[in-house]
């Protein structure tokens, strides 16, 4: 080979080097709220950030948000609010949203994929992350939200999380909710300040798994075109995580996750689409994610639209973890009461 040949090998590959940087997708994860800020702040303290994504914290309560673990922190409403919160007020959360938008607007700047992450039925979270969905919109990404659910015995709060949720769907391409009434059966038997924290871990690893899982070299990696395909202008979306070791851990994990799924929806049948992400150590096969795949499409409709990825993480050496999220799917949490959801938003709105 002479000198001019590898001169035209080096500029081709530098060449390819410089698209695939350009052709990567860029993303943005803004936690509304308390509940918010503390899935960004596990992320980012826990598990080390997240390749290829910057971790955006929003809050009413500068207290809170002086804690919290951030690539970007914005202190929404300082003359709405005078950073003290929003009280649980949800037009509150809205107003501090409003005032703060730009600067939100200028953190997110040139994502093509956003996720807003909030807890429903109190302030902040249900009222501003609706608002800062829908002024991020106009962008044209991939609007994700990511939410949790209160307890059912807190009614005034899971009222609020009705509308909320509602508001949310209307501005995001797909919302993947989390009920913690549904959390708290598969997470009973934990001390309860582990309990609460498993909201934060599942919401954490779902933002992680599946964005570098899109955005760094991956045992099976997803495609950014194949997550629009599914998650594109889909609603709600339900999500099950199983994880097991041992004999058989890849059918136990798959059948916990499909059984455990952790909001309550009319028909899994009737998904439009299910994104598959299986995670293991550095002993997981090739054969166990091809059977996770497998055994999980037996149960859908042959027309599901089905996407799926596998990533090696050390930290899971001799156990497998399999995610589940079902998208296009029907709550049955926002079909109780529906005409009660209805005046309130016609009466905000």
């Amino acid at each position: 080979m002479d000198a001019q040949q590898r001169m035209d090998e080096m500029l081709e590959s530098e060449k390819i080097e410089a698209i695939m940087r350009a052709a990567r997708p860029q993303v943005a994860v803004i936690g509304v709220g308390g509940a918010g800020c503390n899935i960004v702040s596990w992320v980012k303290e826990k598990k080390g950030g997240v390749s290829g994504a910057k971790l955006i914290a929003a809050n009413t309560d500068a207290t809170h948000l002086s804690i919290v673990k951030a690539d970007r922190r914005v202190l929404l409403g300082e003359k709405t609010t005078k950073g003290m919160g929003a009280g649980g007020y949800p037009q509150r959360g809205e107003q501090a949203a409003r005032e703060s938008l730009e600067q939100v607007k200028k953190d997110a700047a040139g994502s093509n994929i956003i996720y807003v992450a909030t807890g429903l039925g109190g302030g902040t979270g249900t009222g501003a992350s609706w608002v800062i969905a829908n002024a991020l919109k106009p962008t044209g990404a991939l609007m994700i939200g990511v939410v949790t659910l209160p307890f059912a015995v807190e009614r005034f709060r899971y009222n609020n999380a009705k509308v909320g949720l509602e508001h949310l769907r209307a501005q995001c391409d797909t919302v993947v909710v989390l009920d913690n009434t549904k959390l708290a059966k598969v997470a009973g038997d934990l001390p309860l300040k582990e309990a609460l924290g498993v909201a934060n871990e599942l919401v954490g690893e779902f933002v992680k798994g599946i964005t570098e899982t899109i955005t760094t070299a991956s045992l099976i990696n997803i495609d950014f075109a194949d997550i629009r395909a599914i998650m594109e202008k889909r609603g709600i979306a339900a999500m099950g995580v199983g994880e097991a070791h041992g004999d058989d851990r890849i059918e136990r994990a798959v059948q916990s996750a499909l059984d455990a799924q952790l909001l309550d929806i009319k028909d899994a049948t009737k998904a439009f689409g299910v994104l598959i992400h299986v995670t293991g150590g550095e002993d997981i096969t090739l054969d166990e994610v091809t059977q996770a795949g497998e055994m999980i499409t037996r149960s859908l409709p042959p027309k599901a639209r089905v996407v799926w990825g596998a990533r090696v993480d050390p930290s899971l050496q001799g156990r497998v973890r399999v995610m589940v999220v079902l998208t296009g799917v029907e709550s049955t949490f926002l079909a109780e009461h529906p005409s009660a959801v209805t005046r309130i938003l016609r009466a905000r709105n």
